[in-house]
């Protein structure tokens, strides 16, 4: 059975081809940053919250590094794109087990409800 295509929904949503595949872009970069965030026995990124600087930690010697900010950039493109959009929302979820990106459509959050308790009722972004 052929692997579900997330390009093929988002299109069906009525989002652009060529946006579908930012779309996807983007998901990539922001599941890849949360996954850094989470860190591994590699080490981890961390933001300085007084400046919103991103560093890398080593593990071994907690020398933070400066990295480049990868999320920042990619939900710029994401709230660029999704101004084409206007029916539709997004909701980032930043846990690395889960999809990182979901593009809600009038309905899939319930009126009065939180989009956190409700997210995945949207179309997932994945690769």
């Amino acid at each position: 059975m052929p692997k579900p295509n997330c390009i093929t929904r988002l299109v069906s949503a009525g989002i652009s081809f060529n946006d579908a595949r930012e779309l996807r872009r983007i998901y990539m970069a922001l599941s890849r940053w949360h996954e850094l965030e989470c860190g591994s026995d590699a080490g981890s990124i961390e933001r300085d919250e007084t400046t919103g600087k991103t560093f890398w930690r080593d593990p071994m010697t907690g020398k933070k590094s400066p990295t480049a900010d990868r999320e920042t950039g990619a939900l710029m493109r994401l709230t660029e794109t999704m101004k084409k959009y206007p029916t539709l929302g997004f909701f980032v979820q930043s846990d690395p087990r889960g999809h990182a990106l979901y593009i809600l459509r009038p309905g899939d959050v319930p009126t009065g409800a939180d989009a956190d308790a409700s997210y995945s009722n949207g179309i997932a972004v994945f690769k």
